[in-house]
């Protein structure tokens, strides 16, 4: 009996210095480089619209809830953003992931445009030839193989028209299978 509350100290004593030494790891990683990022926005700065932008209500697109989110825009250009306070679904509130959009939204890693691989290398072509080249290939996979060969997968980042849309379009390629990247 003694030696099992002794492992067992010893092994609570083990996770939480090792918890302690993570969050100290990672604030020292994290607080180097926020240093030379970012910087404090003093009270004028938060409290005025950012120069010459506008400011748009809109929905925030990573999940489904839809909540509400007032970007301000200058020049096309996403610049900042806050919570939308009177917002039905959000009531003033984000999730981590919801805060995180503009940065989302503006990433260089984005894709902006369709791109398709050719000979080993990621060539950009245009919008109504990548659609073609995808609906050719449906077409074909139907033709050879049956509707049902095809599943049509959604996602949490789409809302429930989206969805109803994903599920007429599997209807009218002439399936039902449908599901949802959660069960994948």
């Amino acid at each position: 009996m003694d030696t099992i509350n002794t492992k067992a100290k010893n092994r609570r004593a083990f996770l939480k210095m090792s918890a302690l030494a993570g969050a100290v790891g990672i604030s020292q990683a994290l607080g180097s480089e926020s240093k030379e990022i970012l910087k404090k926005a003093s009270g004028s700065e938060l409290s005025q619209a950012y120069p010459g932008s506008q400011k748009i209500k809109t929905i925030c697109t990573h999940c489904s809830v839809g909540c509400g989110i007032i970007a301000e825009v200058k020049d096309g250009v996403w610049v900042r953003q806050e919570v939308a306070q009177d917002h039905p679904i959000s009531q003033g509130g984000h999730c981590c992931k919801g805060a995180d959009m503009i940065d989302r939204a503006r990433s260089q890693t984005r894709l902006r445009y369709p791109i398709e691989k050719i000979n080993g290398q990621w060539v950009r072509t245009d919008w109504d030839s990548a659609m073609g080249k995808v609906a050719s290939s449906l077409q074909d996979i139907r033709s050879k193989y049956g509707p049902d060969s095809v599943m049509f997968i959604g996602s949490a980042k789409v809302s429930n028209e989206q969805s109803y849309y994903i599920r007429k379009f599997a209807a009218f390629f002439g399936t039902n299978n449908i599901d949802h990247q959660a069960r994948i």
